[in-house]
């Protein structure tokens, strides 16, 4: 019988990371779900998770905070580690127009914290786990057909340079820059053309295929590869 999976989902009191905690406690998987403050929704999910569920206190700016949660977690050995934790900011405007301490914690939270903390946690992560950054289709330079976004696309395509820049120190691993579509989460909007749960699902489908081999791959949520 195979032995029980252990997720860390960096980023989950509510929306997509909550959504993934969900996910993949329904497949068998064990969870370690951060969150900076107050979880009501993570911690009603902890107590019906049969022990399967953890929650550990961490900010992804807090390099330091992250580090004592690896300190914490150091008999656990992880099979995937999944950075999900971002921020939209003033996603209307152009570039031009965000004040540059907004741009930059933009670009703080969404694209050097997460490879910061990956870095920092990568010690209790297993050899050949797969380790997985939220990014999006609009950190695409080769889909930018419209604009828009621009501090939030800046930040996104920082993250995927930043993610295969990690993968090349960490070559034995599946490094994937997961894109969850345009879902329906406090980012996403009413609008949004997918729910939590069918993007959710459909990336843990894709982490799953795309996981079994090194390389980095920048997907989509439904597995298919999207063009930097």
């Amino acid at each position: 019988m195979a032995s029980q999976q252990t997720a860390l989902l960096f980023g989950a009191s509510r929306g997509l990371g909550l959504g993934l905690a969900r996910e993949y406690l329904s497949r068998g998987w064990r969870v370690i779900a951060t969150a900076r403050d107050s979880a009501p929704e993570l911690e009603k999910l902890e107590k019906t998770a049969k022990g399967n569920l953890h929650i550990s206190r961490a900010d992804i700016a807090d390099t330091d905070a992250v580090t004592a949660m690896r300190d914490e977690l150091k008999a656990e050995k992880l099979d995937l580690l999944f950075i999900v934790a971002g921020i939209s900011g003033s996603v209307p405007k152009p570039i031009s127009e965000v004040p540059a301490d907004e741009a930059a914690r933009v670009f703080l939270v969404n694209a050097y914290y997460p490879l910061v903390a990956a870095d920092i946690l990568m010690p209790i992560v297993k050899p050949k786990a797969t380790i997985a950054f939220m990014t999006s289709r609009l950190g695409s330079i080769a889909l930018n057909d419209y604009g828009q976004w621009e501090s939030y696309r800046l930040s996104k395509a920082a993250l995927n340079m930043g993610a295969r820049s990690f993968f090349h120190r960490h070559n034995g691993h599946a490094v994937l820059s997961v894109s969850p579509g345009w879902v329906k989460t406090d980012m996403g909007g009413p609008s949004a053309t997918l729910d939590v749960e069918t993007s959710c699902r459909s990336m843990a489908n894709g982490i799953e295929t795309h996981g079994k081999t090194p390389g980095h791959r920048y997907m989509q949520y439904d597995g298919s590869e999207l063009p930097w």
